[in-house]
């Protein structure tokens, strides 16, 4: 058996910031949208990303480290800059480390996703 991801959930307060975030600033595709949740992502597939807004259906939704990787084409460097001056905020700014790179931004409501280099 070969199982595939498909798609990962991230808590959000409100549904629409995080739509302008997701979709505005880092480009990616609306999938789907029924009010208080929305699905973003690419439609010519691979990972999507399930936005819940708290308390719609679960309280217990909660913001944190979602394990959301993206990877960049281009430098950390250049990717850091685009999104930033987008006002996207960096928990973890680009840094060069023994294993690779570790840079990390948040979402609106502070989820903390991952950036890598696509090499």
């Amino acid at each position: 058996m070969k199982l595939s991801p498909y798609s990962v959930a991230v808590a959000v307060s409100n549904g629409k910031r995080a739509l302008a975030f997701y979709h505005g600033k880092l480009g990616l595709d609306v999938l789907a949208n029924q009010d208080h949740w929305v699905v973003v992502g690419r439609k010519r597939g691979g990972l999507a990303i399930h936005l819940c807004e708290f308390g719609k259906p679960t309280p217990k939704s909660e913001k944190g480290n979602t394990g959301i990787l993206f990877l960049t084409d281009e430098s950390m460097e250049r990717t850091y800059q685009k999104l930033k001056r987008k006002g996207v905020k960096f928990s973890v700014p680009p840094k060069k480390v023994d294993w690779g790179w570790v840079c990390k931004f948040l979402d609106p409501d502070g989820n903390e996703i991952w950036l890598g280099p696509k090499e």
